[in-house]
């Protein structure tokens, strides 16, 4: 089994804390194995059987404590006496209020409490409104590149695997299955999953072949600003006459159900976040690729995207840089790091060379930059380093 160290060492130092720790990520992209892993570690330091309660509400043996106060006299019955307790509950949103269970057991009994989600609402403002604060969160991801060489048990990269982890994503299962077809039918059977789970039922969204078209416009524009002008144009085109409000509602759900991320602009001058002609990127390229009208995704959207999603695993806050004179890919900040990203396939001539390295041109302060593409040569030019997409992807420190 992975041992999903990019996440743990970040819990690690939250397993005894009262405070509620919070794992946030699109289905299947590994969250109860984590859960599995910290729980292994627990006993390891010696906390036996009895003072650890897993709870997963996907399980039917556990269907009836979706009630929220079954499932608070479920687990008052399970504490025998007031030694520290672990309470793991996985896809907790399948449990109508139960913020009321975490908040009164948090209150009431000595323990310590972990619980997963595959939807944003865990992430949500009005989430931390009910929890006051009391909580740290994580976001989990499919799996990075260098996971994913670690999974396949490689100790370098290779043309074939990567080409294969841009074209079917990370999502940790699928790497049971080697045939296409059977890649397919696993990514389908999720996507599935989250539709049904997190968009029809949670959501109660009934238009279904409507949210898989805005699905699909949201795919085939990766990377490219959003327009809702464009999108009601594209859905005309397919026969559905929508307003902008259904499709900024659909377009919610869609980031709600973890699929997508909506990614803002930042003014790089004016120093603010700005709310229009914002960017979509997907959390996962295989559901992307079952999804995506054309045989293959464009590649030079598809690394910008991998790009996107490996800044994220690296806990940066990531923005699309809007300047005087057009835009860089990504402006990415943690605290005390900010740095800026420009994203290409290729740099084949001085042309090319120029428009990706000629953006930076008019920022002016002393923050990193980089290029980075798939180019295995790399230099520097004008004090802007030009980095290779692998080399950026196993870089811890990056």
């Amino acid at each position: 089994m992975l041992k999903r160290e990019i996440y743990l060492k970040e819990i690690r130092d939250f397993y005894n804390s009262n405070l509620i720790k919070i794992l946030v990520g699109i289905r299947r992209c590994g969250k109860s194995i984590i859960l599995e892993q910290i729980i292994q570690e627990l006993k390891e330091q010696g906390i036996d059987n009895e003072h650890i309660i897993y709870i997963n509400f996907e399980f039917i043996e556990f269907e009836s404590l979706t009630d929220y106060k079954e499932l608070n006299k479920y687990v008052k019955n399970r504490i025998k006496d007031g030694e520290l307790h672990y309470l793991f509950f996985d896809e907790i949103q399948n449990v109508d209020n139960f913020e009321k269970v975490i908040n009164s057991l948090r209150a009431s009994q000595n323990v310590s409490i972990f619980i997963t989600g595959s939807n944003s609402r865990l992430l949500s403002e009005e989430l931390s409104t009910v929890l006051s604060g009391r909580y740290v969160s994580f976001r989990i991801n499919p799996l990075s590149y260098k996971e994913v060489l670690e999974l396949l048990g490689k100790s370098k990269s290779t043309d074939e695997i990567f080409e294969d982890y841009m074209k079917w994503g990370s999502l940790p299962n699928r790497f049971d299955f080697k045939r296409e077809e059977a890649i397919k039918n696993y990514l389908y059977g999720v996507f599935d999953s989250i539709i049904l789970r997190d968009v029809v039922e949670r959501l109660k969204i009934r238009d279904t072949s409507l949210f898989n078209l805005i699905l699909q416009y949201v795919i085939d524009t990766i990377g490219r600003e959003f327009s809702a002008e464009n999108i009601m144009n594209f859905l005309k085109n397919e026969g559905r006459d929508v307003s902008t409000l259904t499709i900024y509602s659909y377009l919610d759900a869609l980031c709600k159900s973890l699929l997508i991320r909506k990614v803002y602009r930042y003014d790089v001058h004016g120093r603010a976040v700005l709310k229009t002609l914002n960017k979509y990127y997907v959390t996962d390229l295989g559901i992307a690729q079952i999804k995506n009208t054309n045989t293959e995704i464009d590649k030079s959207y598809a690394i910008e995207n991998i790009v996107y999603n490996e800044l994220i695993i690296k806990g940066y806050d990531v923005y699309i840089g809007k300047t005087k004179k057009g835009e860089i890919d990504f402006v990415a900040t943690k605290p005390n790091k900010k740095i800026y990203v420009q994203v290409a396939y290729s740099i084949p001539n001085e042309d090319t060379k120029k428009r990706e390295f000629g953006a930076y041109d008019v920022i002016n302060d002393n923050y990193p930059k980089y290029v980075i593409t798939l180019d295995k040569l790399t230099y520097e030019y004008n004090g802007i380093k030009h980095v290779n997409l692998i080399d950026f992807l196993l870089d811890e420190n990056f």
